[in-house]
């Protein structure tokens, strides 16, 4: 059912630009294996085998502290409305920290988002599409602002403080480089 092909065509392009969810995974070395759900028009499909997305302020760090021990990562889209589809990307990945050269060219990709705390720029060797039959349909109701609104409560300083708290190592203590990228 499955079928494996080696770039994103224009016509997954169009299924990924119209989920309103996705799913990250990653894992260090050792430890424990990560997957995030991940939305908020925070992706762009830049080439037929490079991603991006713009990662917000939250309660982990993992992905960042995995990524840049261990360059793996699978994205996953499922079909919540219409014709049934599951679509996984599979490569490796770059974290981009506010001080990294890229930053401001790969930020400017994006809508202002605040808390705006890395890109990841995902080079896809993989893609692999599967019938999607099993998952369920559903409504999409409209995105939450909670994070957005704590974030902007927070502003920058806050945000700093946030990191320096919470966002530094990974459930295994694996370092997220964050502060030393992003100050």
């Amino acid at each position: 059912m499955g079928k494996p092909l080696t770039a994103i065509s224009d016509e997954l392009k169009a299924f990924i630009e119209d989920q309103k969810i996705y799913f990250v995974a990653t894992a260090a070395s050792r430890g424990r294996v990560n997957i995030s759900p991940k939305g908020m028009d925070s992706l762009v499909v830049v080439n037929s085998n490079r991603v991006i997305w713009l990662n917000v302020t939250g309660s982990g760090n993992e992905t960042a502290a995995h990524v840049q021990e261990n360059a793996r990562m699978t994205m996953m889209f499922a079909a919540f409305s219409g014709s049934p589809m599951i679509l996984r990307l599979y490569g490796d990945a770059k974290v981009i920290h506010r001080n990294d050269p890229e930053w401001q060219t790969m930020q400017a990709m994006f809508k202002p988002f605040p808390g705006a705390r890395q890109i990841f720029d995902l080079h896809v060797d993989l893609v692999q599409t599967s019938c999607g039959m099993s998952v369920p349909l559903y409504d999409y109701a409209g995105e939450r602002n909670q994070l957005l609104d704590w974030a902007e409560k927070k502003g920058e300083e806050g945000i700093k403080a946030f990191w320096r708290d919470r966002n530094q190592t990974s459930l295994d203590g694996v370092p997220t480089h964050i502060m030393d990228k992003n100050v």
